[in-house]
């Protein structure tokens, strides 16, 4: 149930959604709905996942990209999933699909008869959304149309180009004890679940969009993931943004340092949706 609506002014636009909660096993799981003004034909439904390292974070860091979403055309469902340390792997991971899986069974009620459902989310948030995708291939449900990943944390051995060229990668950095607060003992790095990149088995996925920044620190490994999910036959766009300094920052953040962003953005959300909501969806096997 809508609990209200809120106003944002975040830049020069306004951004509108409304408070719900969805009922998780008998807890209420605090989630934002952003609708479009002018909604793609059939609507896609995408729930979202914010970034924060898996230990911070909640539904006011990732407005802006779930605004420009829903200006391209989808209704979005940002959810407030549990953090580490307090809940380690594979707490948030559960509560994710548990909720995937209501939004698909009421998908008439969200965004309309025919809406295909997609996964998005930023670092920590991109990571469970990759790790959805296959909790959906391995269980044949709910049939995903694609996935939308900005800059996602999918390696915790921290050992990139990237992440050394930040100077991170060491206890301190916020991945490295982002990772190690997740994943609770060293011997949850190897569930493909919890760290995609290592998977052995990455076919038979929802079509992938992987957008990252260049002065990222996880952006190879945000590129390695999505040539790894291309050599397993997925469909993928990989696109870098350029032209601002936002190593540390959120991508809402960054879209404020570099408001041009926005509809380059809105643009790759807004063809990305379009052509996986037309486009058949197959079941396969990997």
């Amino acid at each position: 149930m809508a609990a209200k609506a809120d106003i944002a002014m975040v830049g020069a636009m306004t951004a509108l959604w409304t408070e719900e909660m969805l009922e998780i096993d008998g807890t209420a799981l605090p989630a934002r709905v952003y609708r479009p003004g002018a909604p793609l034909r059939p609507t896609p439904l995408v729930l979202h996942l914010h970034g924060g390292c898996f230990t911070d974070g909640d539904l006011d860091c990732s407005v802006r990209v779930c605004q420009i979403m829903a200006e391209a055309g989808a209704v979005v469902v940002s959810i407030d999933y549990p953090l580490a340390p307090e809940h380690p792997f594979p707490a948030a991971l559960n509560v994710s699909f548990k909720a995937l899986g209501q939004l698909y069974a009421e998908r008439a009620k969200w965004a309309g008869r025919g809406a295909r459902l997609f996964v998005a989310g930023e670092e920590a948030g991109a990571n469970l959304a990759t790790a959805l995708t296959l909790m959906a291939r391995d269980q044949q449900a709910p049939a995903l149309a694609g996935q939308i990943l900005l800059s996602p944390m999918v390696d915790p051995s921290l050992c990139s180009g990237s992440i050394h060229a930040a100077s991170a990668g060491a206890s301190g950095c916020k991945w490295a004890d982002g990772w190690h607060r997740y994943l609770g003992s060293a011997d949850r790095a190897a569930h493909p679940y919890a760290a995609p990149l290592g998977s052995r088995r990455l076919g038979g996925l929802a079509p992938a969009l992987i957008v990252t920044v260049d002065d990222c620190p996880i952006r190879d490994e945000s590129f390695a993931y999505g040539e790894r999910l291309r050599e397993g036959g997925v469909t993928v766009e990989c696109h870098l943004l350029e032209g601002t300094d936002c190593s540390d920052q959120s991508m809402d953040a960054a879209i404020e340092a570099a408001p041009l962003w926005e509809q380059v953005l809105r643009d790759l959300f807004r063809n990305f949706l379009a052509e996986n909501s037309a486009a058949a969806i197959r079941t396969v096997r990997a």
